[in-house]
């Protein structure tokens, strides 16, 4: 095969692993497709990653045999990992993942890479979740998917509607700017993909898709699902505490129109205000201690639980919810010692309680008492915090682009 800039203008990889019954068929389908309905340069790789099967001599025959297939030999398992190193690898201007069962109807490929090589978006997702889509699969992956993206837009904040659709496309800078920073070489690669390049102001296209179940798929769904859980909690712990950067990558490809100033996620806070209790603890028991000799037991504790509730106030403020500057600081303190009362009056009230029902409760009993009420009050506190003291105010987000192009933008692919 010959390109005239180096490279073809879109390179599709499939990554396989022990795929010698399907892949041939799928291979020549998809060479059939391209060469009929699309009119830029392209080619097929083929990332076999670690295959125990006949998939390698399946694989190497297609490239022999088809000008614009390649076969890729990775010695280690992982879908992500296949697929970023073979992103990494092209020197396409957009690369493509589909998966090797073909459960997408291939006449959404000219709309996924359209906006690609027109540079309007800089990522491009097909999604199963739009109201347009037609999807046919089981109840059970139905409830598994949706839920699997509610819960990603409730703890990350994500505005695309579905992560794991094995038909997406990027840009080769943006990949290239990107994928150094993905740390998932399995089935989240995706997600947590999606996940930065949002972040990183990158314009997100998404295509409506007409999708088929593969009943024969070998996925682990349970394993998968616990993988997920994980990435999540791993891609939000990073972005909290800011250990990517993100805005390296904003700098030089974010498109600023579209990418006003975002909320922290709920996870984001809830994992701020945890760090911030523990800070918060630790200052407690220092100034108990410097306080109890002088003022007995009673005011010590009081005392030290009233400067503690100021400085955790002023730590949330800033810290767990970004609220800066000293416009309306003196009326979150006073919320903030309101709820401090509360959470107070739930712990000591407690205690009343159980001492009413028991005339001498033993101090496990006190103790098992306190840690629920303690728990509680925690609970309640951060409530509090987040949806009245600190409410944020409401801003208009950018939607991720859904639009059907025209046949202009068609006609080039």
């Amino acid at each position: 095969m010959e390109f005239a800039h180096g490279g073809p203008e879109i390179d599709v990889v499939i990554p396989v692993y022990n795929e010698e019954i399907s892949l041939a068929s799928s291979v020549r389908k998809l060479a059939a497709y391209l060469t009929a309905e699309v009119r830029a340069t392209w080619q097929i790789t083929i990332a076999d990653n670690a295959s125990t099967d006949g998939t390698r001599l399946i694989g190497e025959s297609l490239a022999a045999e088809l000008e614009d297939v390649t076969y890729m030999r990775l010695e280690q398992k992982g879908r992500g990992r296949a697929l970023k190193q073979a992103w990494l690898a092209s020197d396409a201007d957009v690369v493509v993942y589909l998966d090797v069962d073909l459960s997408t109807d291939l006449a959404a490929l000219p709309p996924l890479i359209a906006p690609l090589l027109s540079g309007h978006s800089d990522v491009s997702i097909g999604t199963r979740l739009d109201r347009t889509s037609r999807v046919v699969r089981g109840p059970k992956r139905e409830f598994i998917s949706r839920t699997y993206n509610t819960m990603l837009r409730s703890s990350l904040g994500v505005q695309f509607s579905d992560a794991q659709c094995g038909f997406k496309a990027m840009r080769r800078d943006a990949a290239r700017a990107l994928l150094p920073h993905v740390e998932d070489t399995g089935w989240f690669f995706d997600t947590e993909l999606l996940v930065l390049a949002e972040r990183a102001g990158l314009r997100i296209y998404e295509v409506p898709v007409d999708w088929t179940d593969d009943a024969s798929s070998t996925v682990n769904i349970l394993q998968t699902a616990v993988d997920d859980v994980r990435g999540i909690i791993r891609v939000a712990t990073s972005l909290a505490f800011h250990r990517l950067p993100l805005a390296a990558v904003y700098a030089e490809l974010g498109r600023r129109p579209l990418q006003p100033p975002r909320a922290r996620s709920f996870f984001g806070h809830a994992l701020r205000f945890a760090a911030v209790g523990i800070v918060s603890t630790i200052a407690y028991a220092m100034l108990y201690l410097m306080l109890q000799p002088a003022f007995g037991a009673q005011l010590a504790n009081f005392g030290a639980l009233l400067l503690t509730a100021v400085l955790n106030t002023a730590a949330n403020r800033r810290f767990t919810f970004g609220i800066r500057g000293h416009k309306d600081y003196t009326l979150h303190q006073v919320q903030g010692l309101i709820v401090f009362g509360l959470a107070w009056g739930l712990t000591s009230s407690s205690l009343l309680i159980l001492h009413g029902f028991a005339t001498a409760p033993g101090p496990t009993a006190e103790l098992a008492t306190l840690t629920s009420a303690n728990a509680l009050a925690t609970l309640l506190r951060f409530a509090l915090l987040k949806y009245w003291v600190f409410r944020a105010h409401k801003t208009v987000r950018s939607p991720i682009r859904k639009h059907v192009l025209g046949a202009r933008a068609l006609d080039s692919v």
